[in-house]
């Protein structure tokens, strides 16, 4: 295994609770999935994944209530195939049609470690190694490089990023408290790609500490 701890910072975020349909309402911490996001838009390879271990929360818990533009449908998957097979179907949406204004509760002033390791996968070829492969990752969190701009949930909220140091302590914003967070979303699992299951777990804030390395996922 190899390790990394990124410090990541924000003005706002937003992680969906797959409950709410409509309205968009955030869970109190980042997810792991949102995490596993975040740090493959800074580095990914098919010859590795992304584990996360642990969530530090160094900020305070606050929510803002916002409202934002949205466009109630999307283009058809139908369309798209037609267009593949050289017709010509309708590959735009008319945002002044479909425009509708939502309302949704985000998180402000977010602040956490992300503390992940990867492993390899079947698919590295024979020059891909675990320290090739770490060193990429250094490389790119000191030059602030990435393949995409990393998010918080939606992409409209970026995310700052850097690599935290090791002779730094962690402090978090809750070292003295155990918060249960409930149930949250931990992944999708894609191992078959015609039923694709959303993965659960029971979260808890540990001291500010949401540790990934002992929970039970369910399906």
């Amino acid at each position: 295994m190899y390790g990394i701890k990124v410090e990541v910072w924000g003005d706002y975020a937003l992680f969906t609770r797959p409950e709410f349909k409509v309205e968009r309402c955030t869970y109190e911490v980042m997810t792991p999935s949102a995490a596993r996001g975040l740090l493959e838009s800074i580095y990914w390879h098919p010859g590795m994944r992304w584990i996360i271990d642990r969530i530090y929360v160094l900020n305070p818990i606050k929510y803002m209530n916002i409202r934002r533009n949205e466009v109630k449908s999307k283009i058809s998957g139908g369309n798209v195939k037609q267009a593949m097979l050289g017709k010509t179907p309708d590959l735009w949406i008319s945002t002044s049609d479909e425009i509708a204004q939502r309302a949704a509760l985000v998180l402000k002033n977010v602040h956490y470690v992300i503390d992940a390791h990867f492993e390899m996968t079947d698919q590295a070829n024979d020059t891909d190694n675990r320290g090739k492969f770490s060193d990429i990752i250094k490389r790119r969190l000191k030059r602030g490089s990435c393949y995409s701009q990393p998010y918080f949930g939606c992409r409209e909220f970026t995310a700052n990023f850097q690599v935290w140091p090791k002779e730094h302590q962690i402090v978090t914003a809750y070292n003295t408290e155990v918060i249960d967070l409930g149930y949250m979303l931990y992944d999708m699992d894609y191992s078959d790609p015609k039923n694709i299951v959303p993965q659960f777990f029971h979260a808890v804030l540990d001291h500010g500490i949401l540790d990934l390395t002992t929970v039970e996922v369910s399906g």
